[in-house]
């Protein structure tokens, strides 16, 4: 089967009907049992923009994504990343952490150009964002450049901060399972607990 790369067709349709800035956003670590959530947002104003081999980031080798992370914001318009960490998820639960996250790329994206997002794209499975046009698009990161971009710095992003966790936690592999609900991940949980990054309010979390 053909590799699907994302294309710049949405992002054209809507500079075409007049939305100057279109933000393509993704968010990593919705499932994890670990780690914060992270959320991305990009912004690409022409065909120069564009990172050649930018696709949805768990297609990409770890060595590819390291490479397009810093290519991506080199030569985007402008780009933004939001993170929010476990205790925030636990406490309004993770729809609305992504949100929260959506809301900070978006405010801060529009800080970096001095004016408003008009138009924003995003993967699905997310909630809308008051007083913007919006397009949520289910698998959106295999089909557009933006959100695959954005799907790329929030992946690199989270990461790293797992890796970095796994030096203060090591016990749980986090440099290799991200926080995921991995056999070895939940072994470590029966054996030693949680610790402080982990969601509380998530299954089997809840049961420590």
């Amino acid at each position: 089967m053909a590799m699907i790369y994302p294309d710049t067709k949405k992002e054209e349709q809507l500079w075409k009907a007049g939305f100057k800035y279109v933000v393509g956003i993704d968010e990593a670590g919705r499932g994890p049992l670990a780690g914060p959530v992270v959320v991305a947002g990009v912004v690409i104003g022409s065909s120069e923009d564009l990172v050649e081999g930018v696709k949805d980031s768990k297609k990409m080798t770890k060595k590819r994504r390291e490479e397009a992370f810093e290519s991506i914001k080199k030569k985007c318009k402008a780009y933004a990343i939001g993170i929010i960490d476990a205790k925030e998820i636990d406490r309004i639960g993770i729809k609305y952490a992504v949100r929260k996250g959506m809301k900070k790329v978006v405010n801060d994206i529009q800080e970096k150009l001095g004016e408003k997002v008009e138009y924003i794209i995003s993967d699905g499975a997310v909630f809308p964002i008051d007083g913007y046009e919006m397009e949520i698009i289910d698998k959106g990161d295999n089909f557009h450049y933006s959100i695959a971009a954005a799907s790329v710095l929030a992946k690199v992003t989270r990461d790293r901060m797992m890796e970095e966790y796994s030096r203060i936690y090591p016990v749980y592999g986090f440099e290799r399972n991200s926080g995921y609900g991995t056999k070895e991940h939940l072994e470590s949980m029966s054996e030693y607990g949680i610790c402080d990054i982990h969601r509380k309010s998530f299954k089997p979390c809840n049961m420590y």
